[in-house]
């Protein structure tokens, strides 16, 4: 594992964070998808603005044969799009692919280990272990890690969702975690956190006093949280089958977007403090049990139809047996506490919906009363909202009550002030895991998960499972390309609202 050649890069338009310590990242899963799509990406962005010191060490850890030289060719392949799409790319990447190297490593066994621990453990520094592979191999990983006396001071895990299964198998993994680790050196990745928008929000809330005076049951109507996707399970049956989507997008993604929408104002911006703040949040939901769990959810399954411009075939097909799992869920929450008390909050997330998106739109309430008459009666008002894109376009719309500019009376129109990230800021946009694995290097948990999170999240979803599973009913079927099934649009227009649709 030698260090790369000095390097000359320039500053990137997309961020001015200051450079990284010296550290060593190992990925264990190293040759996997998520590698290969979303870190050595993201990786590559934050060496190619200078964020990545010369010294830092990159070690992919995987089960098949091949030498550092092969690896790179690999990652070559695999960064050739993004390196196509920078203007110093090609210069760069030479420099970037010396910093990896490869490790074949036996997760079961011993072989391999003691060279690969008397390697990594010739300096003090920052080492981050990235734990890339199923959940059941975490405690062997954390193991084998400890008894090759890789663990010190300076050392961080990151893990990836799925964190267990239920509550029960999310605490067995996190009491072998903490056998080895302190809770400060774990860090439970959720790549929604690390969207602009999402931290966005707590700039709109915190810093306006526009916003926050007005953010509570006396001015907001409700709350919705949609994450959609147009694409199918493909080749994540095996794994979504097992989880669905109220595991899969509820209990982690969905969740933390409403914690950090309902927290009340940190005393600071502390890890600690915004993850109390989320916590109590999570406290706070009304339980949905058994006795309610009819009224308040909808889960649902897509059946084939057209999606993305193509005929697609249903989940059954893609899976190639019937099942009974979740591809969609909606649900209304209710957060039990002075500021929110009687504001729903609607939740939806599927596959194969009409288009990609995950948006917050917080919607207020009407004005008490209208002194807009046409001589027909009263022109109608649509409430103000505040949409909070996080894709596919990450932004933010206002969406207010104006007058249609020149003569012939006071028309009104619902017209939204838009702020588009990419046309505001300029430039790329960094990826989400470009800042959380920043933030791991640096130690800085604040959009991290910490394990009391992780415990209430669970509390609240284990309820709802077990109460679809003693209701013995299939999941609703919906055509691909459409909304999921009727009986969401029913969840939602029973209380007199609708889902909030691009036109406002």
């Amino acid at each position: 594992m030698s260090a790369s050649p000095q390097v000359s890069r320039s500053a990137s338009p997309v961020g001015h964070a200051a450079a990284l310590p010296p550290f060593d990242l190992v990925i264990f899963g190293g040759t996997g998808d998520l590698a290969m799509r979303k870190l050595l990406p993201a990786l590559f962005h934050r060496y190619l603005d200078g964020q990545i010191v010369e010294g830092s060490r990159i070690v992919a850890i995987a089960r098949d044969a091949r030498s550092d030289d092969e690896y790179r060719v690999r990652v070559r392949e695999a960064l050739a799009k993004v390196v196509a799409e920078e203007p110093r790319g090609i210069e760069v990447l030479d420099g970037f692919l010396a910093l990896l190297s490869y490790r074949r490593l036996d997760l079961g066994d011993d072989a391999g280990w003691p060279d690969f621990a008397a390697e990594l453990t010739v300096e003090d520094r920052v080492r981050v272990f990235y734990l890339a592979v199923g959940p059941d191999l975490f405690a062997v990983v954390a193991d084998r890690l400890h008894a090759h006396g890789l663990i010190g001071q300076h050392t961080r895990v990151v893990v990836e969702k799925p964190l267990g299964h239920d509550g029960r198998s999310a605490n067995a993994i996190n009491d072998a975690l903490g056998r080895v680790f302190d809770e400060t050196q774990i860090y439970r990745i959720d790549h929604y956190l690390g969207k602009e928008t999402v931290q966005n929000l707590t700039a709109l809330r915190f810093g306006n006093a526009l916003f926050e005076p007005l953010w509570k049951a006396e001015h907001i109507d409700h709350v919705q949280i949609t994450a959609a996707e147009t694409v199918g399970v493909e080749g994540r049956a095996a794994y979504y089958d097992r989880s669905g989507a109220l595991r899969d997008m509820v209990q982690n993604h969905l969740l933390q977007l409403l914690c950090l929408v309902a927290m009340e104002p940190p005393a600071s911006l502390s890890a600690d403090d915004i993850r109390d703040a989320k916590l109590k949040v999570l406290r706070a939901l009304r339980p949905i049990t058994a006795d309610n769990a009819a009224q308040l959810t909808v889960r649902g399954q897509y059946r084939a139809g057209a999606a993305e411009g193509r005929a697609v075939p249903g989940y059954a097909e893609e899976l190639g047996s019937s099942s009974e799992t979740e591809t969609f869920v909606a649900l209304k929450a209710e957060v039990r506490n002075w500021r929110w008390a009687g504001v729903p909050f609607y939740l939806r997330t599927g596959k194969r919906l009409p288009e990609r998106s995950s948006e917050i739109v917080v919607t207020f309430r009407q004005v008490p009363h209208s002194i807009f008459d046409d001589g027909e009666g009263s022109v109608r008002l649509a409430p103000n909202k505040l949409v909070l894109r996080l894709q596919p376009d990450e932004g933010v719309t206002l969406w207010l009550m104006n007058k249609v500019p020149g003569p012939g009376g006071l028309r009104l129109r619902h017209v939204p002030m838009d702020l588009s990230f990419a046309e505001a800021f300029g430039g790329r946009q960094a990826d989400a895991y470009e800042r959380l694995l920043g933030d791991v290097v640096r130690g800085n948990q604040m959009l991290f998960m910490r394990r009391d999170e992780v415990e209430a999240a669970w509390q609240w979803i284990d309820p709802i499972r077990a109460a679809w599973q003693a209701a013995h009913e299939a999941p609703k079927p919906y055509t691909a390309g459409t909304w999921g099934p009727s009986a969401a649009v029913a969840l939602i227009e029973r209380d007199g609202r609708t889902w909030h649709e691009e036109g406002g």
